[in-house]
């Protein structure tokens, strides 16, 4: 019988040590393979276009170009690609704008351990990985919406919230540390998505 075929993988996050533990967990299994890593959502797109994965792994804050900015662009670029992010956010507006950008599935890194390769596995059966948290926010902001009679929200942070987001994975703390804590502000905590 033919062996099955290696799912190849990019793995995208500024964090070296992240990348390491996140490729043991990977390579460990016969059918994953991580055949790039990448520091920035730039760096991403460009190993994307040179080695053809057939998934990619972004994290959603990184320098130059955020995970969901590089989702976006490798959505439009490799229509083929399929993607999962891998955050430390359990943020349903990230959750949802990770949906929104194309991603297949939402992972926690606080479950990798747990989650990551049956979400690799999913996405590649062209199926949703959705962790437990997120599945409760669905269903609770559907029935609000729908109790309330509004329409879902065409994009789930604004501009100025992914500046913000952008502003953060560059290492600029003292330009999101006060927009993400100030519950006054039209920011993720002022919203009460958090």
């Amino acid at each position: 019988m033919p062996e099955a075929r290696q799912t190849r993988i990019l793995l995208a996050d500024d964090h070296a040590l992240v990348r390491r533990g996140v490729r043991h967990i990977l390579d460990n299994e016969s059918d994953l393979t991580v055949v790039a890593e990448a520091a920035d959502g730039a760096e991403a797109i460009d190993k994307a276009r040179t080695d053809q994965p057939d998934l990619a792994i972004l994290d959603i804050a990184m320098p130059r170009m955020t995970g969901l900015q590089a989702a976006r662009e490798l959505s439009r670029l490799l229509p083929d690609l399929r993607i999962l992010i891998l955050t430390m956010y359990d943020s349903e507006q990230y959750f949802f704008e990770s949906l929104k950008a194309g991603a297949s599935g939402y992972v926690l890194k606080s479950v990798a351990d747990r989650d990551l390769v049956e979400a690799c596995r999913a996405a590649m059966r062209g199926e949703p990985f959705i962790y437990p948290g997120a599945v409760t926010a669905l269903i609770r902001n559907y029935l609000e919406w729908a109790r309330e009679g509004d329409n879902i929200p065409a994009k789930a942070i604004t501009d100025r919230e992914e500046e913000i987001l952008t502003n953060c994975a560059n290492a600029h703390h003292h330009l999101c540390h006060g927009e993400f804590a100030s519950p006054a502000s039209h920011s993720i905590k002022g919203r009460g998505w958090s």
